[in-house]
């Protein structure tokens, strides 16, 4: 292993001098001197980035950027310049030119050398006690030191570095002839060229060469920041653990060790939270007057570094704090240092409509109106707060709500309709393209057009990083197209880490059930349902307990599919009809269909299993095709085309049982005509 150079630094030294020639755009800098940490500490917020060396994160990096000669990218000057070195020699005079990328000033301790202002450069020389001109100066100093075989591997490496981006060259220069990554086998004759190239690069030609990928100064830095990481994790854990077994000393100490990790490492702009996290450990243990001190202090820090979610939850909790134990906070009342309730309700009102924080405001509408009634003021001003409240939670969801109907023009409308100011807000427009992009992939799924699903799906996961709760849609969605395109393996999959991931940030349980439930249906859908008994059981145990009601009938409906498989049909038929009004009242449309869809398989096995011409078989059949005609007008409100044909398809079957064959052949018609529809009218 290399004690410091790899052909990554090589490639950063030649952008560098790219750099410095003056043809990267002032615009791209930003985004290009980062590509490699040449700080003595990696970039805590994409550490695995930081150490992927490859010439593809060199082209992703650099082929976006438009360099200072017209119709040409940064990437295609870097890659020129990586071909130029075309042999061991060419590495050695590269090196050696890097002092020309130096200011040399300094060094002469005048204004200047002779050499300088015979030939003045017209690059952009680089400080020597800058970051990039130290890196430079440790590069050269570096290479001197190498050996001889050390110097062979790194041009071996360097070799196999940018093979990759050998195809690419070519079709940019045809003449660069059988070999050009050496331009000493080129000028031989070709026999002795090959005796040559197979003496040397023999180990290259058979994938024995053990190159260097990274260097001895890399692999320190990773050690020293997965050390920090493991600390730090350490330290949270401990705190945790502290607190939960109520001891206030230890707990304290691992919080400031915690956060002292974190300041350490550059976030600082978790101080703030830190003081808040200080501030409820405190009153945990009863210490109220530290609690307060560390919340102005919370407060004050969230001001000044302008993070109004963090000041407002601190408000928040402050006025629950007060709530539950009112005793222990008269103290603070009275120093007035946070304000009165009152005074600080309003202000937690003011600033959630300010920032758009909906929830926080519906929270805030809550506590006042519980404030309210604890006082013995007016009802029907409490009452408002609670119905404010209410409809702000229904009308901040309208749009999901709207798509669960399957009305999604207007859930589209809706979101057309928020304000411009809003979205200049960068957080607000991703949050609103995000969403606004799962409403649409949801009716290309539902329409079974996969195509215009699979680009809408490209489009969600190139999007930033989004708040945990839209990830989790994005996430689901894509295991729900995977299922529409009956790849239930990658779909499990996906699912099987989506899982891990809540687990693993002890997210809500409402999300953890729905990929539970989720499970069940793959299972469901891919013949073994039996499979997804375990889960859909422990899944509607939990949100039986949990009073999670949408929930609880979703799983509902999955091991009703299970007691359909093993020929339980009374006892699916009996579940769902014990629910099927609650689901209409969730207004749910997609469950609904399910469900009964799953109420017209239960109907039908049990005709199935009375005697033929019976009078109880005939009931069964007309409750089957009652419970396929609500299904079939459930799909259809969410434009589900696959649903809708299932429908017909089954009816069909059940008019040819009933010897009806005027009514099956208008039912094939049907499904035709449907088919035929989603295909000429595509959205």
């Amino acid at each position: 292993m290399s004690r410091y150079l790899t052909p990554f630094k090589i490639a950063l030294l030649k952008l560098i001098t790219v750099y410095s020639d003056g043809m990267v755009p002032s615009s791209a800098i930003s985004y290009l001197l980062p590509v490699y940490p040449i700080s003595e500490e990696p970039d805590c917020d994409t550490p695995q980035e930081n150490f992927i060396f490859s010439v593809e994160k060199l082209q992703r990096a650099t082929v976006i950027h438009s360099s200072a000669i017209p119709g040409r990218t940064v990437w295609d000057l870097l890659l020129n310049s990586l071909w130029a070195i075309n042999s061991l020699d060419a590495l050695h005079a590269f090196f050696d030119d890097l002092s020309s990328l130096l200011d040399q000033s300094v060094e002469n301790g005048l204004g200047g050398t002779d050499e300088l202002d015979l030939h003045p450069s017209k690059r952009m020389l680089l400080s020597r006690s800058s970051p990039l001109g130290t890196f430079v100066r440790r590069a050269q100093l570096e290479f001197t030191r190498l050996q001889f075989h050390d110097g062979i591997s790194l041009w071996k490496a360097l070799v196999l570095f940018r093979n990759p981006t050998l195809q690419f060259w070519k079709r940019r220069n045809p003449g660069a002839g059988s070999h050009p990554f050496d331009s000493n086998l080129q000028r031989d004759s070709i026999d002795v060229g090959r005796r040559v190239g197979g003496l040397i690069y023999d180990d290259l030609n058979d994938n024995t060469f053990k190159g260097v990928p990274t260097s001895i100064d890399d692999m320190e830095k990773l050690l020293d920041y997965q050390v920090s990481r493991m600390q730090r994790a350490s330290h949270k854990t401990w705190f945790l653990e502290a607190w939960k077994a109520g001891d206030y000393s230890s707990s304290f100490d691992n919080l400031h060790r915690y956060f002292d990790y974190a300041m350490q490492m550059g976030e600082k702009g978790l101080y703030q939270y830190a003081l808040l996290n200080l501030a409820i450990l405190h009153a945990d243990f009863g210490c109220v007057s530290e609690a307060n001190s560390a919340l102005q202090e919370t407060i004050a820090t969230a001001r000044e570094n302008h993070d109004l979610p963090c000041l407002n939850y601190s408000l928040s909790w402050f006025q629950q704090f007060c709530r539950t134990r009112p005793q222990e906070s008269t103290d603070v009342h009275k120093k007035g240092g946070l304000g009165s309730e009152k005074e600080a309700l309003s202000f937690l009102k003011t600033k959630a409509k300010e920032s758009n924080m909906w929830t926080l405001l519906s929270t805030t509408l809550l506590s006042e109106a519980k404030s309210l009634l604890s006082k013995g003021e007016s009802v029907a001003h409490a009452f408002e707060n609670v119905v404010k409240a209410s409809h702000l939670n229904i009308m901040k969801g309208t749009s999901e709500m709207l798509a669960r109907k399957g009305r999604y023009h207007q859930a589209v409308s809706l979101m057309e309709q928020v304000d411009l100011e809003t979205l200049r807000d960068l957080k607000h427009q991703q949050f609103w393209i995000t969403s606004l992009g799962i409403i649409k992939m949801r009716r290309y799924l539902n329409r079974d057009d996969l195509d215009a699903a699979d680009h809408v799906l490209a489009q969600l996961q190139a999007a930033p990083a989004q708040v945990q709760e839209l990830q989790v849609n994005v996430a689901l969605i894509e295991i729900e197209f995977h299922l529409r395109r009956r790849d239930f393996p990658h779909a499990m999959t996906l699912l099987d880490k989506l899982l891990m991931d809540l687990k693993e940030q002890e997210a809500d349980i409402f999300q953890r059930l729905q990929v539970m439930i989720l499970k069940a249906r793959i299972y469901d859908r891919a013949g073994t349902p039996q499979k997804g008994f375990s889960v859909a059981l422990r899944a509607a145990s939990l949100a039986h307990k949990a009073q999670l009601l949408p929930v609880l009938w979703n799983a509902v409906g999955a091991i009703c599919r299970i007691l359909v498989s093993v020929k339980e049909f009374h006892a699916a038929v009996r579940l769902i009809e014990s629910v099927l009004p609650l689901v209409l009242e969730c207004e749910d449309c997609g469950l609904a269909a399910l469900l009964f869809s799953c109420l017209a398989d239960g109907h039908m096995g049990a005709a199935g299993q009375a005697k033929a011409e019976s009078l109880q078989r005939k009931e069964k059949l007309i409750k089957a095709s009652a419970a396929l005609d609500r299904a079939f007008d459930e799909y259809s409100k969410i434009e589900d085309v696959r649903g809708q044909c299932e429908m017909m398809a089954k009816k069909a079957t059940i008019m040819c049982l009933n010897g009806d064959t005027m009514l099956a052949n208008d039912c094939a018609a049907k499904y035709l005509d449907i088919r035929k529809a989603a295909t000429v009218n595509p959205i």
